[in-house]
This record gives structure tokens, C-alpha cells and sequence, in this order.
């Protein structure tokens, strides 16, 4: 099941249903006002099947698609995937063993990605630094968390980086990857009473530019060093997230030195078994 947020065409703020091609809106109740009020039931797929519903709409470039959060905090886990080790240690030389003892410890890095207000849905824009010189798009599989940290879901996401920044110097990542539009979620979040094997979650980024397509790379879940309850254990260790939360697992994927993203540029990443998060990209 797949449920997203919306405005609809009096201008409130929705949730539904996304089936193949259409958009069911949902009936709110008094028992799941908010789409992070069914996500924290004990079964999601189950509350929201217990809404009422209402005339489907067709998914066409006319939805306002909103990201799939309320009040949940954003996180995320870095250096997960053998490439990514490999990205960090290239971006600064002193903090090269730093990010290599990271990938092989049993202890992950987690570090708070984003507020509520600071997230973009599909086809929202993702920001650049002003202050950066080098700024990628991180495609990420991202596990949707309910208040007792069950993963109740999945969504796609874009943990947006500026190299340069973290690179001077490691205690400079905050700034890297914390600012208005530094995070990506949607297009909705996808329930599952049992997840889909890592294999199975293929990620796929692309970027266009002026029409043409830029960057194109793919990973999968499967090539992850850490598994995805691991992760969970250690964000919930001496942590509590009342509303819920959203936790980005890391990244495969990291275009080379040479490139970096442009004011106007799209990112479209998609993920098996999920769909595709597509953000225009500004500046200032």
C-alpha cells in the first residue's frame, strides 16, 4: 500500500491512497487525523484501509504532491556502502582514516538530517548552498519509523551534501547537510508488512540538465554494509521519537569530484518497489 500527502483543490493539505495510476483520497477520523497518525497505529496497512474514501483522482502532473511527513524528525546514516567510504575518504585527506574506521565499527554514523520545514516533496525544489562549491544529491533508501521505532514503511530519499563544506573539515557536516531544502522525501511512503529483500530495492539516480541526461548511476540494497534494523537499534539507543521519525540508510551512489550540481538541474531517483522522488534544483 502506498500513501501520500497532497493539496487538493481547495487548498487543504490531504492524504490517500496511490493505486497504479490514480489518487484516493482518505477520509481523516478522529482515530487517524494525519497520515503520521496511521503510520503510528499498530498496523498501518490496516488503518488506512479502515477510512472512508473519496472519488479517485488521476496521478498527473496537475497533483500537488506534498512530502510524507507531519512532525517526524529527519536522520540519517553515512558511510554505509563501500562506495561512500570511499567518496568521504576523497573528500578530505585528514579525515580519511575518520571515515575508514567509521565504515568498519560497529557503531554507525547517524546525524540529524532535517525538520519538518526543511523537507521537499516530489517535484518540490531541493536547495544548493550559496556558500558551497561542490554539492551533490545523495539517493537513499529510507525507512519510515513509527514511534516505537517499528519500520512500518519505506520512501525515497534525497540526503542533499555540499562536498567541499564537509570536506575542510569533518565537524563542519552539520552545515553540510542541514539548511532549508537539504532533504528530499516521496513521492509517498510505501507500507509493507514484511520489507522487500535488499536485492530487491534497486536505486537508480539520474540528473538532467538542459534536457539531457548528466549523471546515471545504479546500486541496490544489497550492497549495504549495515543492515537496516542495525541502524534502528543504534538511533533508538538512549533516543526516543514520539512522533516517529524518517531515517535515511546511506548512500551508493556519489558522482565524481568533477561534477556538481547546477541551479535548474532535476534529480530523479527511483527505487524498486518504492517509486521515483523528482526535485528541480535552486540557489539562493
Amino acid at each position: 500500500m502506498k500513501l501520500a500527502k497532497f493539496i487538493d483543490s481547495s487548498d487543504s493539505v490531504r492524504f490517500g491512497r496511490v493505486v497504479e495510476s490514480e489518487l484516493i483520497p482518505l477520509v481523516a477520523s478522529d482515530t487517524y487525523p494525519t497520515l503520521a497518525a496511521i503510520l503510528a497505529a499498530p498496523s498501518p496497512i490496516e488503518a488506512a484501509g479502515s477510512l472512508q474514501s473519496e472519488p479517485a483522482i488521476a496521478v498527473a502532473p496537475s497533483v500537488r504532491w506534498l512530502p510524507p511527513i507531519d512532525r517526524q524528525e529527519v536522520w540519517a546514516a553515512g558511510v554505509t556502502y563501500k562506495r561512500s567510504q570511499t567518496a568521504r575518504m576523497e573528500e578530505s585527506e585528514a579525515a580519511a582514516s575518520c571515515y575508514d574506521r567509521v565504515y568498519n565499527a560497529d557503531r554507525p554514523e547517524l546525524f540529524f538530517k532535517a525538520t519538518p520545514h526543511r523537507v521537499a516533496g516530489h517535484l518540490q525544489p531541493l536547495r544548493i548552498r550559496t556558500d558551497a562549491t561542490w554539492n551533490v544529491p545523495e539517493p537513499e533508501i529510507t525507512l519510515v519509523l513509527s514511534p516505537s521505532l517499528k519500520i512500518v514503511g519505506l520512501t525515497v530519499g534525497n540526503d542533499m551534501s555540499s562536498r567541499d563544506i564537509e570536506g575542510e573539515n569533518p565537524l563542519y557536516l552539520p552545515q553540510a547537510k542541514c539548511y532549508d531544502q537539504c532533504a528530499g522525501l516521496g513521492p509517498w511512503v510505501a507500507l509493507f508488512d514484511e520489507l522487500p529483500a535488499p536485492e530487491a530495492l534497486k536505486v537508480d539516480l539520474k540528473i538532467e540538465r538542459s534536457g539531457e541526461t548528466v549523471f546515471d548511476q545504479q546500486t541496490s540494497g544489497d550492497q549495504m554494509a549495515r543492515s537496516f534494523n542495525d541502524l534502528v537499534g543504534w538511533l533508538g539507543k538512549d533516543n526516543s521519537f514520539p512522533q516517529g521519525a524518517f531515517l535515511m540508510t546511506g548512500t551508493g551512489i556519489v558522482p565524481t569530484s568533477d561534477f556538481t550540481l547546477r541551479p535548474n538541474d532535476v534529480v530523479h531517483i527511483s527505487i524498486a518497489e518504492i517509486g521515483t522522488l523528482s526535485n528541480p534544483i535552486v540557489q539562493g
